[in-house]
């Protein structure tokens, strides 16, 4: 737990005492803060399966986005202080009663330290199930080794291939190089998502790429397409995602008009671009969610 005393757990870096009240970039101190621990069926069918996905969401995030469709529990601090043994207690419920698939750690970098502890605990009462970080893809690489022996399962996001825009929604115009090498740090370690390989229904080990195709950026998406084809080839599973909605609290004046296009949904030209784009690079292991308007 020494790593929040001078925090580097992500690449901003902040270097706060978070063991003396003060918040990191992320919006957090040590406490472990977590907004909600449930089954979760809104995950891909290879992560939610039949009994649901055992999601841990914490509270806080390292990346921040101005579109994040969950400000409240990222942003706005919802949530509420919990200790080791009451997350494990909790996660042990869900085992027993919903029989879940899997612990789906989602955001939890900025605890990656407490995340450990939750792992060695849940172990020793022989709870075995995989283990998920659910991510944004920007990582480091000295924690994702760190947390390598933790972790089966590895849903990083692959949000941006722009760095122009990765500065202008999220803070950071590192982000297509931190998360490419994140990406690939997590493919290393654990390869692709074994549901795809083993043609099973439930997944037990690798990597799933999510992509959130956000309004007027076409291209960002077709490349961050392009760019996952070449550095992983075509058999790297994708989650292709269309669920975008205006759900922040931003509001556009003279500093934000050129985010405008955060006020409305992807369209079905939008949609379409992207997806065919995917289809002629030959994805094999692709899952779509398709816009209700496609």
């Amino acid at each position: 737990m020494n790593q929040y005393k001078n925090c580097q757990l992500c690449p901003r870096n902040c270097k706060v005492d978070r063991t003396r009240g003060g918040l990191g970039y992320c919006g957090e101190s040590d406490k472990l803060k977590i907004s909600s621990i449930c089954p979760h069926f809104g995950e891909e069918p290879p992560i939610s399966g039949t009994n649901g996905s055992g999601t841990v969401f914490f509270t806080g995030c390292s990346l921040k986005c101005l579109f994040c469709q969950n400000y409240q529990i990222s942003i706005e601090g919802m949530g509420r202080i919990w200790s080791v043994p009451e997350v494990v207690d909790e996660i042990e419920k869900m085992y027993n009663i919903h029989k879940i698939h899997n612990v789906n750690f989602v955001t939890p970098d900025h605890f990656f330290p407490h995340t450990i502890e939750i792992v060695k605990s849940l172990r020793k009462r022989r709870i075995n199930i995989p283990i998920l970080y659910n991510t944004s893809g920007y990582q480091k690489l000295s924690l994702l080794k760190e947390i390598k022996d933790y972790a089966d399962i590895y849903m990083p996001d692959f949000k941006y291939s722009d760095s122009n825009l990765s500065k202008k929604l999220s803070h950071c115009d590192d982000y297509p190089e931190i998360a490419i090498e994140s990406i690939s740090e997590m493919v290393k370690q654990k390869g692709f998502l074994d549901s795809f390989e083993n043609n099973t229904t439930i997944a037990k080990k690798g990597v799933l790429v999510r992509h959130l195709i956000l309004p007027e950026n076409v291209k960002n998406s077709i490349d961050v397409l392009t760019t996952l084809f070449l550095e992983f080839g075509k058999n790297v599973p994708i989650s292709l995602m269309s669920q975008y909605y205006p759900a922040q609290r931003f509001k556009v004046n003279s500093e934000n008009e050129n985010i405008s296009f955060l006020n409305r949904r992807i369209t079905s030209d939008e949609f379409k671009q992207v997806y065919e784009h995917a289809i002629s690079l030959g994805f094999k292991n692709m899952l779509v969610q398709f816009p209700v308007s496609y």
